[in-house]
């Protein structure tokens, strides 16, 4: 498979691990981490999200598991090859099994949605290693006290993580309704959790202000990242 550049780093990809993708560009674009130091990624995949997150937030530091050794390796291997790898660290690890003493300040996962029932993307979309339940006692177990845990959903699986969610002790402190065009329909929720009530935030976010045709506020988001902004 061809290589994704970036502006400040290039991600391999192979064909046994989930491909960059619009929801992981889109974590990684607008998930907020300002005050965290110690970040843990769920299902790490390339390394993409974790990498732009690391480049937005320079006292960020990450470490990112994912279950599949090949995934594990490739993430490490991208981030050697970037100009962050210092901050950066891959561990191929079950979540369920992830034993640390240490508590992270932000969590932030583009987790398994769908129930176990097709073969594509097997582990990476289908919650069949992790489900939802399972994502959220552990990052209730991992997070610091006045960490941020944040994922990306589509809109029709974000009730569900929700729900878990709270009965975890999780407030929903921040949403955005990601469109994929101007007039259309929410195709995905990033959603910002806290142990503690902070006013809740609510945003909107357009993909393409008409097909084919990337939104300023996509571009904006993005132009850090993207060679073609």
């Amino acid at each position: 498979m061809e290589d994704f550049k970036f502006k400040q780093f290039i991600i391999q990809q192979n064909r046994r691990v989930f491909r960059v993708g619009t929801d992981g560009v889109l974590l990684g674009a607008l998930a907020s981490a300002s005050n965290a130091q110690s970040g843990l990624e769920v299902g790490s995949g390339t390394g993409v999200v974790s990498l732009m997150l690391v480049q937005r937030y320079p006292s960020l530091r990450v470490t990112a598991l994912d279950i599949s050794q090949e995934a594990a390796a490739l993430s490490q291997q991208n981030f050697n090859h970037s100009p962050f790898s210092n901050r950066l660290k891959a561990v191929q690890t079950d979540f369920l099994d992830f034993k640390t003493h240490e508590k992270f300040d932000f969590i932030f996962s583009n987790p398994p949605y769908f129930n176990a029932k097709e073969s594509k993307d097997f582990t990476a979309r289908q919650q069949v290693n992790l489900n939802f339940r399972q994502l959220i006692e552990g990052t209730r177990k991992l997070m610091a006290e006045d960490g941020i845990f944040s994922v990306i959903l589509p809109q029709e699986s974000a009730t569900e993580l929700v729900d878990f969610a709270r009965k975890n002790d999780f407030n929903l402190v921040r949403k955005i309704d990601v469109f994929g065009i101007e007039n259309g329909k929410v195709k995905r929720n990033v959603l910002e959790f806290s142990l503690h009530h902070y006013p809740f935030i609510k945003e909107k976010f357009v993909i393409e202000s008409r097909p084919r045709v990337y939104s300023e506020q996509y571009k904006k988001a993005t132009s850090e990242f993207h060679p073609m902004f």
